[in-house]
């Protein structure tokens, strides 16, 4: 999947150059000879052979300067930048004439030592040449203006270095192959990934966070990894996503049968052993002849974010969406538009649960260099902000690949193949700077299911926030019934499920308290229609006092209206039920009066009033005691009944 560049090599073996006091012509036989074999296993990707051949030619004759800049040169192509920057200015020392045309690759070490302001200098000086071509006068433009870039974002505060300290995951998860593409789902307690196996299959693997560590370690440790079982095939299955609720896979697979381009985008299911079923192309609203890739879902399944280099797009490649209907069907795919793709390279988006904050990597856009990692929010309207490059050292002047975080927007998770790993590619962690931080949101997740039987039930789920009665969200279980849900925090709301055939259920939840990015669970348990079934109308209020309906009551009354025209033969019954507290026979005739109040709203809705009866039971028929007030505000409730279908 990754390959190094020969730029460096090509580079660093023959330049033309006018000396002062140093002349290679005048190098000895010797030393010549030592220099030419470094140089040859150099180009056979050598390092360290020629590097220890560099070091004897450098015995032999201390004064030659190539000897200097080849070494600096390898190691600036193995990002050893400290030591390239060494050698480089050895160089420099003994013939500044000489070095003048190896101003740029100094240049680009410096910058990967974050040493930005010297590196806008050694640019300069290599723009200043008079004999530069096209090319070498491109590059060199470029990487001035990625140093620039770099000072500009120091200067404005946006540089995170004093914040950037990256773990290693460790051997359960990083081996001597390649790890790549880190995801998890909502709880963060596991982590999928990519291996690429003895540097050819690539498979999925899983490890799983324990709760504890037995080194004490404050948040546990991951145990061993294991290949997932029923998606991984003899092909390359790569780039993937694992749902938030942690029972869907979608991920990339190249050359297939089924395939419609190159690679496509491909689904996987979980199934209750925790197998996985066999792979299904996600069809041609997603995928084209083109190459399509690095998948990410939204939180509620509805969003499918994606990188493809279809020939309508902005650039080399393009972050596009699909939406999925309440039918499952997933819409002709949509290109996120020019604020965000460029006339370059934008790939590996990671949508954040809170499903307003969207990670992303561009060529395109100002950076440090390379790939650089992005961000960029929702606005107001739903429509997508200015993006934000992450900063130093996050992003450095090479290129930076896919980075997911964890619910809670405070840790990171990205690869890396920084020196000290286990072997190439890495899987890392690190805290994510605050300001870089996803949105606050509180996450709602539960199954809606038959009351009887237990069986999840697919189902709408309608959630308001109780202050405004504004729709917050709709939303569509998956086949089974489970649904997860991002709201915003600080609000009261309510959920309602109408399905036909069932008794409809709506309640409010108190959740204007719960913590921000906490996980609060809600099953919704649906009771099936059938002569003397009884629910209880949660959200129906009356002014102190009174049979008068507070206009709170309008949101669950209006889902009553709905539930009557789905089932058209249903007959009800409304009654109202009171505490113990007063005279029994003013408890009887305000139940009655607030019985026949939710009758006479109904029937101003367009129901027909042979559909409806009402009756009022005062404190007769109490379901809690009235010792407390607890039990008594259980007391106060208006009901409704089946009577007849």
């Amino acid at each position: 999947m990754f390959q190094k560049s020969i730029f460096g090599i090509l580079l660093f073996i023959a330049v033309a150059a006018q000396s002062q006091s140093y002349d290679p012509d005048k190098v000895s036989a010797k030393a010549s000879k030592a220099y030419n074999e470094a140089i040859q296993l150099a180009q056979d990707f050598k390092w360290d052979e020629a590097k220890a051949a560099l070091i004897k030619t450098l015995t032999i004759d201390p004064k030659m300067v190539d000897a200097y800049l080849s070494y600096a040169g390898i190691c600036g192509e193995n990002r050893e930048y400290d030591s390239a920057v060494i050698m480089y200015e050895k160089a420099k020392e003994l013939d500044p004439i000489y070095f003048r045309d190896y101003n740029l690759p100094y240049s680009i070490d410096l910058a990967g030592n974050g040493r930005f302001e010297d590196a806008l200098g050694a640019a300069n000086v290599f723009l200043e040449g008079t004999k530069l071509n096209e090319r070498s006068i491109k590059a060199g433009t470029y990487r001035k203006n990625s140093y620039q870039f770099a000072i500009d974002m120091k200067k404005a505060g946006k540089d995170v270095s004093g914040f950037f300290a990256p773990q290693n995951l460790g051997d359960s998860i990083n081996t001597k192959d390649l790890e790549y593409f880190p995801s998890l789902p909502i709880e963060g307690n596991k982590l999928v990934f990519t291996r690429r196996l003895a540097g050819q299959n690539e498979d999925f693997f899983e490890s799983e966070q324990s709760s504890s560590s037995p080194n004490g370690a404050k948040n546990g440790y991951w145990k061993k990894a294991e290949p997932l079982d029923g998606v991984n095939t003899e092909l390359n299955e790569g780039a993937q996503c694992i749902s938030q609720d942690g029972e869907w896979l979608v991920f990339t697979g190249c050359n297939r049968q089924n395939g419609y381009g190159s690679c496509d985008i491909f689904i996987s299911y979980k199934l209750p052993d925790g197998s996985w079923t066999p792979a299904e192309n996600m069809g041609p609203n997603i995928n084209t002849e083109f190459w399509e890739s690095s998948p990410s879902l939204s939180p509620d399944k509805k969003d499918l974010y994606f990188t493809s280099r279809r020939s309508d797009g902005n650039g080399a490649g393009d972050l596009w969406v699909s939406h999925r209907n309440n039918k499952g069907r997933w819409s002709p795919a949509e290109n996120l538009g020019r604020t965000i793709n460029t006339v370059g390279e934008e790939s590996s988006p990671f949508i954040h649960p809170d499903n307003q904050t969207l990670y992303f990597t561009s060529d395109g856009l100002n950076g440090y260099g390379g790939s650089d990692l992005y961000v960029v929010r929702k606005d107001a309207k739903g429509g997508w902000g200015v993006p934000q490059n992450l900063g130093y050292p996050i992003n450095t002047i090479d290129n930076e690949g896919s980075l997911v975080v964890t619910a809670d927007g405070q840790t990171a998770y990205y690869a890396s193949d920084k020196k000290g790993g286990k072997g190439g590619l890495d899987i890392y962690s690190f805290t994510m700077p605050k300001h870089l931080q996803p949105i606050k949101t509180l996450w709602v997740k539960g199954k809606v299911f038959d009351a009887i039987t237990k069986k999840g039930l697919p189902s709408g789920v309608e959630l308001k926030e109780v202050s405004s009665g504004n729709v917050i969200e709709n939303v569509q279980t998956d086949e089974t019934g489970n649904y997860l849900i991002t709201l915003p925090v600080g609000s009261n709301y309510s959920f309602t499920v109408n399905r036909k055939g069932y008794l409809f259920y709506s309640d409010v939840y108190a959740l204007i308290t719960n913590a921000a990015d906490s996980v609060y669970e809600k099953n919704i348990p649906l009771q099936p229609v059938g002569i003397n079934s009884v629910l209880e109308l949660k959200n129906i209020f009356f002014e102190t006092n009174s049979f008068k309906l507070e206009s709170s009551s309008f949101v669950e009354l209006s889902k009553v209206v709905q539930w009557l025209n789905d089932n058209p033969t249903l007959k009800i019954e409304i009654s109202g039920h009171t505490d113990n507290v007063g005279l029994a026979a003013t408890n009887l005739k305000l139940s009655n009066s607030r019985a026949k109040s939710v009758v006479d709203y109904l029937i101003s809705k367009g129901i027909a009033a042979t559909r409806l009866t009402y009756k009022g039971y005062g404190a007769a028929k109490p379901i809690a005691d009235n010792k407390t007030e607890a039990g008594k505000a259980k007391n106060r409730r208006t009901e409704l009944m089946v009577i007849g279908n």
